[in-house]
């Protein structure tokens, strides 16, 4: 299974706009941070989560020319304002689009324009909302919707055999660990060292992957007050343990496919 990460920013990206700081003025180009989203590709099939404002500029970047499905942690705006982008791998066939109740009535609300009856030729993304209970069901792949807490907001993480992937995350509900149980390569938010109300700071992130047990942690949705390799430094000095280090936008790697279904 190919796990390719579209962004690893937070809702304003990296550079910030009107900021000029050492890492937004930074010409290492793992400082560049587009809004956090990845690639899931497994036997054929290929699914994203999240479609935040450069979703066209990421699919262009990873060569995207085929979705089977999009999957939704939230609808804040940096994990849907692009959701009209997906109209050209909407041509052919109708996008399910995963969420829970709360994301699905906000995107809906959003993109209201999507859901009405109007003229042909009228430029809409085909998509089709679809309530993630249980396991999802892409191909050959098998998704698990996993409850976490964004502050107050009930959200969603995804995991798809050994491999998660949780952002904007501030609480890991106990009966949530159950379902992460076993889970060895993980993505993991941390916002920034110092606490935050919504999100996991570094620490937080590399303290949760304990709680699940992974081996290999990636963190993801970071912002412009640590450089990609101030960030490095930090995590060999702390989260060693887990395996933690900082993800990129473009960053590619392989992990064990557990989530492939038998033929029978």
């Amino acid at each position: 299974m190919r796990i390719v990460f579209l962004g690893s920013g937070t809702s304003f990206g990296v550079p910030v706009i009107g900021c000029s700081c050492p890492v937004c003025a930074s010409r290492d180009p793992r400082d560049r941070r587009y809004r956090a989203s990845i690639l899931i590709q497994s036997g054929g099939s290929s699914v994203v989560v999240d479609s935040g404002p450069e979703f066209r500029l990421q699919a262009l970047r990873a060569g995207i020319s085929r979705l089977d499905a999009l999957l939704l942690t939230h609808a804040h705006a940096d994990h849907i304002a692009g959701l009209d982008d997906v109209r050209p791998l909407t041509q052919d066939d109708v996008l399910p689009v995963y969420g829970n109740a709360e994301t699905l009535a906000e995107t809906k609300e959003r993109f209201a324009y999507v859901f009405r009856d109007t003229q042909a030729g009228g430029g809409k993304p085909r998509i089709e909302l679809r309530l993630a209970e249980g396991q999802v069901k892409v191909g050959g792949m098998r998704l698990v919707p996993v409850p976490i807490l964004h502050g107050a907001l009930p959200i969603l993480g995804w995991r798809i055999g050994a491999f998660a992937y949780i952002t904007d995350c501030s609480g890991l509900p106990d009966d949530s660990l159950s379902l992460l149980e076993g889970v060895e390569d993980l993505v993991i938010n941390g916002l920034r060292r110092e606490p935050h109300a919504t999100h996991f700071s570094l620490d937080q992130g590399m303290e949760a992957a304990r709680r699940i047990g992974a081996r290999r942690t990636w963190l993801t949705h970071m912002n412009h007050e640590s450089s990609h390799a101030e960030l490095e430094e930090y995590c060999a000095k702390i989260g060693s343990d887990v395996g933690a280090r900082p993800s990129w936008d473009g960053l590619e790697f392989e992990v064990r496919d557990e989530a492939t279904l038998s033929s029978r």
